[in-house]
């Protein structure tokens, strides 16, 4: 049964930001080009997604040259580190792309948007946005992709979905409006610019307390949520089922009934392996209290991901949230071998996980450092705007006489195809 779920519109004005609550329509996107019923992405100029062949994957994964097959699912970790991320380690963020043509994230920490960038995905395609919790390292980047995918080809609303909090405040309706408001600014100077309904953000806040209910359904996809056991009340945990594959993303959690309930049957479960307190004393400088407080209260650490993963029997176990030095992943390794034997990935940044029914695939993905920006859609190109807006006569009378900017061309065409 579908979750009772509060949907509201951010949408941003000429002056300011306003907010209403109404039934979000289907918006949806142009019909998705397909090869041998497989779908294809805009790619970027020079290159072109090809089949694999009888399953085998190349060693290393190149962004844009491989076709997803119509019954499999990639999952890329885009953050796996900590608040204070590194260039190696950004905070959370995992995107799941499915066979069908879909794409979800899941968390979008501080630092993790210049790896999906790296990536040059299709930004028409990426518009859903499934947060665990309302912490910088799994939200902070949460502005930054509102802006650059909408700056990079996402042409329609920007959809959140997240829990609800104890108190109105502390929920996802409450996140996304402050931080709108707080980058008014920023979307004001954009709105025209760029196509409208790129600006507008639809919040899908639903009750944290839900135990396994749908938060979204569509195109073959069900996504479930229950509640998680992480510093206050509103974190919850997720699982994405869709053609007989399941991937379970557990954001931060104490281990905790629900997921035992609820990740069974996981071909992927994903779930935080922490530090242990001695090696998380050591690494940020605090007391043993502090960081034991920290490391198996707050937050999981390894033994206690081994018995997590040890009840759950997952066909891979994936933990994350650490910053993997040579002596974080040996004490991560160790603590959770003591009480898993099964098959384990800790997952770095860019790492690339293929799975249909048959094999699970691990490998990390390439990517170019100074990346262009992806390939926009014509349809994109062609997306209604608002007219030009401009500054004040105070400003405009500043300009200087000494230079003259070309003609403008002309704009296309609202309604363009592909």
């Amino acid at each position: 049964m579908l979750t009772k779920i509060k949907t509201a519109w951010i949408v941003p004005l000429v002056i300011g930001v306003a907010i209403g609550s109404v039934i979000a329509s289907n918006l949806g996107h142009p019909a998705q080009a397909q090869e041998g019923g497989q779908v294809k992405d805009n790619t970027p100029l020079g290159r072109q997604s090809v089949a694999t062949v009888d399953g085998q994957y190349p060693a290393s994964y190149f962004p844009n040259t491989e076709l997803l097959g119509p019954a499999e699912m990639r999952i890329t970790a885009l953050g796996t580190g900590m608040p204070n991320q590194t260039k190696a380690a950004a905070s959370i963020s995992f995107l799941v792309e499915l066979g069908n043509g879909d794409k979800f994230l899941f968390d979008i920490g501080a630092g993790s948007l210049a790896n999906l960038f790296s990536l040059r995905p299709d930004f028409s395609k990426i518009d859903k946005v499934f947060v665990s919790h309302l912490h910088v390292d799994h939200v902070g980047d949460f502005m930054s992709l509102h802006i650059g995918s909408w700056l990079s080809g996402r042409y329609t609303p920007l959809h959140l979905y997240g829990p609800s909090g104890s108190t109105p405040e502390m929920g996802t309706q409450a996140f996304a409006s402050a931080m709108q408001n707080g980058y008014a600014w920023d979307i004001a100077t954009r709105s025209g610019a760029l196509p409208d309904a790129g600006g507008n953000i639809v919040v899908h806040e639903f009750d944290y307390k839900g135990e396994n209910e749908i938060v979204y359904q569509k195109n073959g996809v069900t996504i479930r949520s229950w509640p998680a056991i992480h510093a206050l009340d509103g974190s919850v945990s997720f699982a994405l089922e869709w053609n007989g594959l399941k991937y379970v993303f557990g954001g931060d959690t104490y281990p905790n009934k629900w997921y035992m309930e609820y990740a069974a049957n996981a071909d992927i479960a994903s779930h935080e392996a922490f530090l242990p307190p001695k090696a998380l004393a050591k690494y940020f400088g605090w007391d043993l209290n502090q960081a034991t407080w920290v490391s198996t209260r707050i937050h999981s650490e390894p033994q206690a991901f081994g018995k997590v993963m040890s009840a759950v029997k997952p066909r891979l176990a994936v933990g994350y949230h650490s910053v993997l030095s040579p002596e974080n992943f040996a004490a991560i390794t160790d603590g959770v071998r003591k009480t898993y034997d099964g098959p384990l990935a800790l997952a770095r940044d860019l790492m690339v996980f293929n799975v249909t029914k048959e094999k699970i695939t691990v490998r990390m993905a390439v990517v170019d450092e100074y990346v262009k920006p992806p390939n926009v859609t014509k349809a994109y190109i062609a997306a209604a705007r608002s007219k030009k807006k401009e500054t004040s006569e105070y400003i405009l009378s500043g300009k200087w006489k000494g230079y003259t900017p070309p003609p403008m061309p002309e704009r296309p065409k609202a309604g363009g195809g592909q």
